[in-house]
């Protein structure tokens, strides 16, 4: 059993294992937004993947953190008959090489559902592996007791929409800049919603919208891109002055562990 730990946390908490190092590198141009959105560097971040349906309609986003899994937010719904798909920067191209990869397994989190927002994460093991490559690499998860400061310039990325009342979501990844904001000063926008595993950021021009639920929120720690974040709620308009409010990855990095191990 230790023995699996061990190797569990060597192949998820570390540079070591090829996590969280872009073979193409992203480039933000600091507070960019997801609304009115910027392009990101075509594959630049290849953890990230479009969850859709089986007619091929984005609905959400997701991160692959291995060969075998991605995680996601629980309030996405995902269902067996949905598909993951790796590789894909721009949905209107045809050049990409994507891999289309259907799921065997979903777990969300068991505590989902019973209030509203608090335990908004989803594990999805895929049931073919993906292939690593340049475009498709899984992102580092954090230590349990990692921590990520107020004021850290970190990362969102997502194909939701530019603009709230838009009826058309982006085909190429948007990508954002954001400061990670302490739940003191996130409680100040919405008060006793805000709980010990979430954690917010934005506040600052930017702003996830709908369509970027379940994407990342990462932020460079030791070199590496890790999951800080799950994009969850936040603004019903997007209102790019407000803190959008994402699962805090830390929080549930036991359970993660436990599916994983067991599955």
């Amino acid at each position: 059993m230790a023995f699996l730990w061990v190797v569990l946390g060597f192949l998820l908490f570390g540079s070591s294992s090829g996590c969280g190092v872009p073979a193409i590198h992203p480039q933000l141009s600091g507070l960019s937004r997801i609304i009115n959105g910027e392009d990101a560097v075509p594959n630049s971040w290849p953890w990230q993947v479009s969850l859709q349906t089986s007619s091929g309609f984005h609905f959400c986003g997701g991160s692959l953190i291995s060969q075998h899994w991605v995680v996601t937010a629980a309030h996405c719904g995902v269902r067996k008959s949905h598909l993951v798909v790796a590789g894909v920067s721009d949905h209107s191209s045809t050049e990409e090489a994507v891999q289309v990869l259907p799921i065997a397994e979903v777990f969300e989190h068991p505590l989902w559902g019973q209030d509203l927002g608090p335990y908004d994460i989803a594990l999805l093991k895929l049931a073919a592996p993906a292939l690593l490559s340049a475009t498709a690499s899984p992102v580092c998860l954090p230590g349990a007791n990692a921590s990520f400061p107020a004021g850290s310039l970190c990362a969102t990325t997502g194909w939701g929409r530019t603009r709230y009342n838009s009826n058309k979501t982006p085909d190429k990844l948007q990508q954002a800049a954001l400061p990670l904001l302490s739940n003191a000063e996130c409680k100040k926008f919405w008060g006793s919603k805000i709980t010990d595993v979430m954690i917010c950021a934005g506040a600052s021009g930017v702003s996830s919208c709908m369509g970027d639920s379940g994407g990342p929120l990462v932020c460079q720690k030791d070199g590496a891109w890790t999951l800080v974040g799950i994009v969850s709620w936040g603004s019903g308009w997007c209102n790019p002055s407000s803190p959008g409010v994402y699962t805090l990855v830390t929080k549930f990095i036991p359970w993660v562990l436990e599916i994983l191990e067991a599955n």
